[in-house]
């Protein structure tokens, strides 16, 4: 099973949580705070991160900063519910995912499984060519997607737009993020553009685009393709 460092500064919560991931069978590292947080990442190189946001002398968003420079090791934010501002900015900082407390542990033992399975290596990443989320399969060699065994023509753009949200099938991307990927960081223009391509999109891969279950807004933060 994978190593996982979590981070919480709520010292019950730690250990109750650490106790309970043990159980499943995760070796599992604690820290009370961002500094000796960072320590232990670095002495020894998680497999995934549980990082609470609110943490004594570094907040949890700089050190998954620090993280994002040297490692692209999951890292699953925990916060508070009111917290949307501090979810933002983890998410465009590269969080993969993101628990509000109180949380079930099925539902972060599910999301730490989707994190693990979804976070595979750059390079190996980069070469795969067949792409899916549940019935959208997409083969970026053969530049065709299909829906449900129906195959389903669409401009560039749309199908970059599709591409990114299949690699990261689960994960919530904010609007920023998939503005800086699809259109580029130079890029200035109304960010309505990204709704009508959203739009667009939803008609070629939803039963009923005006009642999406695929491709899903995420209110106050971005989109999500559920996998």
């Amino acid at each position: 099973m994978p190593d996982l460092l979590l981070v919480d500064d709520a010292e019950t919560l730690r250990e109750t949580l650490a106790f309970l991931l043990a159980r499943e069978g995760y070796t599992v590292r604690t820290a009370g705070g961002g500094a000796e947080a960072l320590a232990l990442f670095e002495e020894a190189e998680p497999d995934l991160v549980l990082l609470d946001v609110m943490l004594p002398e570094v907040s949890g968003t700089e050190v998954l900063r620090r993280i994002r420079l040297t490692s692209e090791v999951p890292v699953i934010m925990l916060t508070a519910k009111d917290a949307e501002g501090d979810i933002v900015v983890g998410l465009e900082l590269g969080a993969d995912d993101y628990v509000t407390k109180p949380f079930s542990t099925p539902e972060l033992l599910a999301r730490m499984r989707s994190a693990l399975r979804r976070r595979a290596p750059r390079g190996e990443d980069a070469k795969t060519s067949v792409l899916s989320a549940g019935a959208v399969v997409m083969d970026t060699d053969r530049h065709s997607v299909t829906v449900d065994d129906r195959e389903v023509s669409m401009p560039l753009r749309e199908f970059t737009l599709l591409e990114l949200l299949l690699r990261n099938a689960g994960r919530v991307l904010t609007r920023g993020q998939i503005i800086d990927r699809v259109w580029g960081s130079e890029y200035y223009g109304d960010t309505k553009t990204l709704d009508v391509h959203i739009r667009r999109l939803r008609g070629r891969i939803e039963a009923d685009p005006a009642h999406p279950t695929r491709l899903i807004t995420v209110r106050g933060l971005g989109y999500r393709l559920e996998e």
